[in-house]
């Protein structure tokens, strides 16, 4: 008998499958211009309804919002981590949407529960938007 503590944990990827990822520009546009905006203090959310059976999101952080690409790069990564760790909020909607997420630069500094505050605060601004219309 082998020894427990000798055979390494099975590795679960936790990241987003590349079919709920937006990928092309022309995507990221047609949400801008077609889409919903919805601003809070540490991010803007873009949504724009889509016919697929769950929601895409495709995140952005400019060099004049956030600056040096190390501070870009953690906010994309915060972004996402904020959007796969929502999918129970996010299932809770009628509609499945196509998600840009542009970071604003008091994301990096905010704690992760203001962060998570301020994305149910929009996701209850979409519910709500759902139900008059």
């Amino acid at each position: 008998m082998v020894p427990s503590f000798d055979i390494a944990p099975v590795k679960v990827s936790e990241a987003l499958p590349k079919r709920r990822r937006l990928h092309a520009r022309a995507e990221f546009q047609k949400v801008y211009a077609e889409g919903q905006r919805y601003d809070g203090r540490l991010l803007a959310a873009f949504l724009r309804k889509n016919e697929l059976p769950e929601h895409r999101l495709g995140v952005t952080a400019s060099t004049k919002a956030i600056g040096k690409s190390v501070d870009r790069n953690r906010a994309k990564r915060l972004l996402r981590e904020l959007f796969r760790r929502s999918t129970n909020d996010l299932n809770g909607l009628q509609q499945a949407y196509d998600w840009v997420l542009n970071a604003k630069r008091s994301l990096l500094v905010a704690d992760e529960e203001h962060r998570f505050r301020e994305f149910r605060k929009i996701i209850a601004q979409v519910t709500q938007a759902e139900r008059r219309g």
